[in-house]
């Protein structure tokens, strides 16, 4: 299972757990060290299509999924026969294969991509590029990575890198830049940017304009905006949320965002499993205020099936300020 994300990473100036820190800070070194070697020392395959990668540089949510999503569905729109593609982290089967959202359980395949399978053909794999090769001999024309900024087995025809623009409450995407576990970073900034070709900055819907701070991080490298909105207004009358990803404190500011009135929240760890018997709290927190339940379309996905009548998902959806560009970028990268 894996555990929830700490908050304090995301702490711009002087963050809390400064010892903490100060003991991590040599594994930090040890893993930048391993990620440049291991992208360095790989010899990415080409498979004859297009992969367009959706990545982050920072560990916990950013994102990546609702994007992959959304640069699917322009793909899509623009008549072409994209598939997607990801680890399958949660789930048990190695692959490659492909999705099947009627058959498949979150167990099998993970929660996200039987999530993106909803709206057309997904694939898992561990092996990335046995993954690509399988949906390439099934008909795909291009190939949208699933968090694949440091994975280095595809050539890829575009590398965007998704970034969380919510800079409010002295929380910054990239901490004090300090690389895991001291801090959120995968690897250091200014290396990730040195293998992207854009950076989709995502806002929440609420955020007026990004952070002249941030943007200024990104240097050269072109930056899209994106909004992470609601796709449904939230269940009318009190709610109990609960999310288990990695960030939930965001779910619970965006439900209020969007005008939610709620009881309470809980927090889960990312991805992990919910037991029965944290579901049967829930009901029962629930029950005491005469609240409904509402979570994530990615934690409803791994719901038992006995349990998704009584649950409402709430779902996100990420799009482009500017669609016109994106689709551009994206066709340009497809069809050169």
């Amino acid at each position: 299972m894996k555990l929830a994300t700490p908050r304090w990473w995301y702490v711009r100036d002087k963050a809390p757990g400064a010892m903490t820190r100060m003991l991590l800070t040599p594994i930090s070194w040890v893993w930048a060290w391993a990620t440049a070697r291991r992208i360095a020392q790989t010899e990415p395959a080409d498979l004859g299509a297009p992969v367009i990668s959706i990545g982050n540089l920072t560990v916990g949510g950013s994102g990546k999924t609702p994007m992959a999503r959304e640069v699917l569905r322009i793909l899509r729109e623009a008549g072409v026969e994209a598939h997607g593609l990801s680890r399958g982290y949660g789930g048990r089967l190695e692959g490659p294969v492909q999705v099947d959202a009627q058959t498949h359980t979150a167990a099998d395949v993970g929660d996200e991509p039987l999530m993106l399978a909803r709206d057309g053909p997904m694939w898992v794999s561990r092996d990335r590029a046995a993954g690509a090769k399988a949906a390439v001999a099934a008909g795909a024309e291009a190939v949208v990575l699933d968090d694949g900024h440091q994975n280095p087995t595809l050539a890829k025809a575009l590398s965007l890198v998704v970034v969380d623009g919510e800079t409010r409450n002295n929380e910054w995407p990239f901490g004090d830049g300090a690389v895991f576990p001291a801090g959120p970073m995968r690897e250091p900034l200014h290396i990730g940017l040195g293998r992207a070709d854009a950076v989709i900055l995502l806002l929440p819907a609420d955020l007026e304009a990004p952070d002249p701070d941030l943007l200024k991080q990104f240097g050269p490298v072109p930056v899209l905006i994106a909004r992470l909105e609601p796709a449904a207004a939230p269940p009318a009358g009190l709610l109990v949320g609960f999310a288990g990803v990695a960030k939930p404190w965001k779910v619970l500011r965006s439900l209020k965002a969007a005008g939610a009135e709620i009881a309470d929240f809980a927090p889960f760890p990312d991805h992990g499993e919910y037991r029965e018997s944290d579901l049967q709290f829930l009901a029962r927190r629930a029950a005491d205020d005469n609240a409904s339940l509402v979570t994530t379309e990615k934690d409803w996905a791994r719901l038992p099936p006995a349990w998704r009548a009584k649950v409402t998902a709430w779902p996100v959806k990420a799009r482009f300020e500017d669609e016109a560009a994106a689709r551009a970028l994206l066709l340009e990268a497809v069809r050169p």
